[in-house]
């Protein structure tokens, strides 16, 4: 079964803890701070691998973990860092943030690796925190936190040329003619499951690659059959041979499908409707005599700007006409890959905004608790044992509405605040 779009979670390693010690050696009764540094968490790496075609794997496997930064330890000893984790993608494959949709990262082109979620950073231990009025410290620095996110893989063909058309009018068979390409070619709605890739190598040295795009049918651009599941596969083509059976061998009118088809093209994306197009007038072959449908395709659709060929697929009468003046259609377009833009920027809202940390009164300990990521990765940074710090992390407080959420609950002044093992008196 080809697979084109995977659903999974991934989550990069989270930065080991500082470590809070002393240095306890014989004759040196009041050592100084010892604690060393937590090692940083892995990152979350895609990679593209030339050797995949699908995202079959992603069906199985739909958990991918960078394990964390270890703690830091006693005498100044450093905490591991996490090893990275590495999720190989076919090219072509567009990363999305799944509840969203906005794209991630597009790996296609020049980008062959790219690192979607790093590790968190691993905390200082207490022996940065010593200072001439501080030569004590009891605080370390936490690890900053892990980031996580559920993803949504989608791989759309690379290709300069699709072939688009209803199903069973000699896609396939004009894939196999005109490339090197070797699809399974029956006669059933849906021959196709699978885009298949070739490159057509003209005698003149040009070359391009083109795509037999699994067949439409109509109220494909709302799910019909497996529409959405195949136009993706056209997103990133810039020139269309529309492929019809001008013979209507299964009884439909030719200009009818071709019109049916732009109709489910534009429905799904109007830029991609809006790109050139050329028509294939297949089975030319099995046209009864007397009977010439090329007349009518070429009066409805050239005024229009759309070249009209008459071909056989089985023959290859008509074929080297077609596949020149596609090359010559190519040259006139933007040969820039049609890459998809970022939207969406994985750890960016970590540190605004109310999800990002919450604020609760713990009865039984009569103490106001404020947690989240955006506060541990604040402390992480900030060193409260000095008076410039301890004022930039109450600015901090104020600026995120922190301190106004605190009197929303009912703190007043004198009540105990606690924040990730720290707990301070609250006054305005």
């Amino acid at each position: 079964m080809f697979a084109d779009r995977a659903k999974i979670y991934v989550r990069s390693g989270k930065g080991g803890d500082g470590h809070v010690s002393f240095r306890r050696e014989k004759y040196v009764p009041n050592g100084g701070p010892d604690g060393g540094d937590g090692g940083h968490g892995g990152d979350v790496i895609f990679e593209v691998d030339e050797g995949l075609n699908t995202l079959t794997d992603f069906r199985h496997i739909r958990k991918y973990k960078a394990e964390d930064g270890e703690s830091g330890g006693k005498k100044n000893c450093r905490g591991k860092d996490g090893n990275d984790i590495i999720i190989k993608v076919p090219e072509g494959t567009v990363i999305k943030e799944a509840n969203t949709g906005k794209v991630i990262t597009d790996m296609s082109g020049k980008n062959r690796r790219q690192v979607l979620l790093t590790g968190g950073k691993g905390g200082k231990g207490n022996q940065h925190y010593a200072t001439a009025t501080m030569q004590a410290p009891k605080y370390a620095q936490p690890g900053q936190p892990a980031l996580e996110l559920e993803m949504l893989l989608e791989l759309k063909v690379i290709a300069d040329v699709g072939l688009v058309g209803y199903p069973n009018v000699g896609k396939s068979t004009l894939l196999s003619r005109v490339t090197n390409a070797n699809p399974k070619i029956a006669n059933y709605h849906f021959t196709t499951i699978n885009p298949n890739l070739g490159v057509v190598d003209l005698d003149d040295g040009n070359s391009f690659v083109i795509a037999d795009i699994p067949g439409l049918i109509e109220g494909a651009s709302e799910g019909v059959g497996l529409g959405h599941e195949f136009l993706r596969h056209i997103e990133r083509t810039k020139v269309m041979i529309h492929v019809v059976d001008a013979a209507s061998t299964e009884g439909r009118d030719p200009i009818e499908d071709i019109y049916t088809i732009n109709k489910e093209l534009q429905a799904y994306n109007e830029d991609i409707a809006k790109r050139p197009q050329v028509i294939a007038a297949n089975k030319m072959d099995s046209v009864y005599e007397g009977d010439d449908p090329l007349i009518k395709i070429r009066e409805e659709f050239e005024p229009k700007g759309i070249k009209v060929f008459p071909i056989s697929a089985v023959s290859g009468k008509g074929l080297k006409e077609l596949l020149y003046y596609v090359a010559g259609m190519l040259k006139e377009v933007d040969d820039k890959p049609v890459i998809f833009e970022q939207e969406y920027f994985p750890g960016a809202e970590a540190m605004t905004g109310s999800n990002a940390y919450t604020v609760v009164y713990d009865a039984e300990a009569d103490e106001y608790v404020v947690e989240g990521p955006m506060i541990e990765k604040m402390l992480g940074y900030t060193n409260l044992e000095s008076e410039k710090g301890f004022s930039f992390f109450q600015k901090f407080l104020k600026d995120n509405n922190i301190l106004d959420k605190l009197e929303s609950a009912g703190i007043k002044e004198g009540d105990t605040v606690r924040m990730y093992g720290l707990s301070f008196d609250y006054y305005k």
